[in-house]
C-alpha cells in the first residue's frame, strides 16, 4: 500500500497539555494505528521531530513515546523540507514570533490557541499565513467533546423551541503554591507573561458559542483577582498581575443572552469541572465536557415557593441522558485528523487563524469593557486591513 509520509515538527510539547493531548493521545496514537486512511486509498504515515529548550526533557519523551527526531534548534528544524507541518504549544507569549518563522519557512501552520496576545499580532500571522498560501488552522478542542457535540445535536434538531438564555459555569480551584503543589503555571497569573483567565479561556469560548449556538455580537465582562499572592513552581512568592476570574454576558446574533461565569478560584459543586445550560420554551439542556441531560416541556415540574417545609420535589429526578447514538473519540486527536486531510487532501477544515484571530479579538474586547465598565460590541473580523 503506498503511503504518504508527513513530517511535523511538534514545537512545546514537553507540558502537560502538549504531551498528553496532542502527541501521546493524537500524533502517538495515530502513528501507532498504522495513520490515517485517505480517500484514494493511500495510507498518511506521521513522522514527528519534537521541539524544545529543555534537551533532557524532549530525550526522555523521546524515548518514552519512541520517537527518533529530536531537537532544542526551531531554526534547524524548520530548514528541513521534508517536514511540512508546524505545530505550536508553546507559551501564549511565545507563540507569534515562532509561528511567524514557520509560515516564511513555507510550513503548514496548526497551533494551540490563544495564537497571540494581541489582536493586531492574531490578524498579522492570519494576514501573514494567507499570503504565504501555507494551510493553517487553530485548537479548537471543545467543539469535538462528546458533551458539546451532544448538544449541538439538540439545537440541529430544534429541541429547544424558541432559545432563552445560555449560561455556563466553568473552572475549580487553582492551588495557590504555597502549601499544595500547583495545578496549573505560575506565569498563567503574571500578566507580563502573557496570563491572564480572559486571554486564556474566552477563545474557547468565541469559538464555541459561534459555532454550537449563535454569532457573539456584544460582550460585557468584569474580571477579578481573588487570590493576590501565589508560589511558583521554585516555592518563590509574587503578587498575581492577571485576573483569575471573569463574569460576562454575551449578546448573541440570535437575540440570546448567556451568562460565563468562568474562575479558576472557585469549588465546583456539579458534575464536571463545566456545566453549559440552555433553556427553550419546549425544553432544557445541560451539558458537560461528556454528558449531556435534556428536560421537555412535559416532563418540567411545578414548584411552589414555601421555605416552611422540605423541598418536595427531585429536581434532578426530572432530566434524561441524552445517548451517545456513536463512538467519541480524542477531541483533539480528531481535530489533528481533519487537519492533516487537510493539508494532503484538501479536504475541508474551517478553522483557521483567522477563526484564532476572532478568539483573541474576544478576550481583548472582554478587558476593554472589564477597564471601560460597558457593553463592547464585537465587530466582523476579515482580513482587510481595517479602514
Amino acid at each position: 500500500m503506498d503511503q504518504v509520509r508527513v513530517g511535523i515538527i511538534m514545537n512545546g510539547v514537553t507540558g502537560r497539555m502538549g504531551t498528553r493531548q496532542h502527541l501521546d493521545r493524537s500524533i502517538v496514537a495515530i502513528r501507532d494505528q498504522g495513520g490515517l486512511e485517505l480517500a484514494d486509498g493511500r495510507r498518511l504515515v506521521v513522522d514527528p521531530i519534537l521541539v524544545g529548550r529543555n534537551p533532557a526533557k524532549l530525550e526522555a519523551l523521546a524515548e518514552r513515546y519512541r520517537i527518533d527526531r529530536w531537537t532544542t534548534n526551531l531554526d534547524e528544524a524548520l530548514d528541513n523540507a521534508e517536514d511540512a507541518i508546524y505545530f505550536d504549544a508553546l507559551t501564549t507569549k511565545e507563540r507569534a514570533p515562532a509561528v511567524r518563522k514557520a509560515i516564511a519557512a513555507g510550513k503548514h501552520v496548526f497551533c494551540e490557541k490563544p495564537t497571540a496576545t494581541s489582536l493586531d499580532e492574531a490578524l498579522d500571522l492570519a494576514r501573514l499565513a494567507a499570503a504565504a498560501g501555507v494551510k493553517n488552522g487553530v485548537v479548537q478542542d471543545k467543539l469535538f467533546l462528546p458533551g458539546i457535540r451532544k448538544l449541538k445535536r439538540l439545537i440541529d434538531a430544534d429541541f429547544f423551541g424558541t432559545l432563552l438564555s445560555f449560561r455556563l459555569n466553568f473552572g475549580y480551584w487553582v492551588f495557590e503554591g504555597d502549601w499544595q503543589h500547583l495545578n496549573r503555571p505560575s506565569w498563567n497569573y503574571r500578566a507580563e507573561d502573557g496570563g491572564g483567565l480572559v486571554l486564556d479561556m474566552y477563545p474557547h469560548w468565541r469559538y464555541l458559542i459561534d459555532n454550537v449556538v449563535s454569532p457573539i455580537r456584544s460582550v460585557l465582562c468584569h474580571a477579578e483577582i481573588h487570590i493576590p499572592k501565589r508560589w511558583d513552581e521554585a516555592g518563590v512568592e509574587y503578587r498575581s498581575t492577571a485576573e483569575d476570574a471573569a463574569y460576562g454576558m454575551f449578546k448573541l446574533d440570535n437575540g440570546v443572552l448567556a451568562q460565563f461565569t468562568t474562575s479558576w478560584a472557585t469549588r465546583p459543586y456539579r458534575d464536571e469541572i463545566g456545566e453549559w445550560q440552555l433553556d427553550g420554551t419546549r425544553g432544557s439542556a445541560i451539558a458537560g465536557l461528556r454528558d449531556c441531560r435534556t428536560q421537555e416541556r412535559a416532563n418540567t415540574p411545578m414548584p411552589v415557593w414555601n421555605p416552611d417545609i422540605p423541598n418536595p420535589i427531585d429536581f434532578r429526578a426530572g432530566w434524561s441522558q441524552v445517548p451517545d447514538n456513536e463512538e467519541f473519540g480524542n477531541a483533539f486527536r480528531i481535530q489533528w485528523e481533519m487537519f492533516l486531510r487537510h493539508v494532503v487532501e484538501d479536504a475541508p477544515f474551517g478553522w483557521d487563524l483567522l477563526e484564532g484571530a476572532k478568539g483573541v479579538q474576544l478576550a481583548e474586547l472582554a478587558l476593554r469593557s472589564h477597564r471601560e465598565r460597558r457593553w463592547i460590541d464585537v465587530p466582523e473580523l476579515t482580513l482587510e486591513p481595517a479602514s
